[in-house]
């Protein structure tokens, strides 16, 4: 009895597996079939340059707030010149 519900739940999981792929699969290709229709109506345009080279600052700009976020803040510009005059400074052997 316990073997039975023991392959009961790996039949579950499987087909609950097949079941998410298969949704994941849908999902991916309605996704793409509504980009491919986006871009056709896009090339339609009589502006597709213009809407080219504004998708394309968007693009830069969303890349320099990603990398932004998440990079390391750079020290503060007088925190720069307080280092380097200490630097100087302890050269110097003031």
């Amino acid at each position: 009895m316990a073997e039975e519900a023991e392959a009961g739940r790996r039949g579950g999981l499987d087909g609950q597996a097949v079941l998410l792929v298969a949704g994941l699969a849908d999902l991916a290709v309605s996704a793409v079939g509504s980009a491919l229709s986006t871009v056709r109506g896009a090339l339609r345009r009589s502006d597709a340059a213009e809407l080219a080279a504004e998708a394309e600052r968007d693009l830069v700009a969303r890349g320099r707030l990603v990398l932004d976020r998440f990079a390391g803040v750079p020290p503060a510009h007088l925190e720069i010149l307080a280092r380097q005059t200490m630097a100087r400074q302890a050269s110097d052997g003031v």
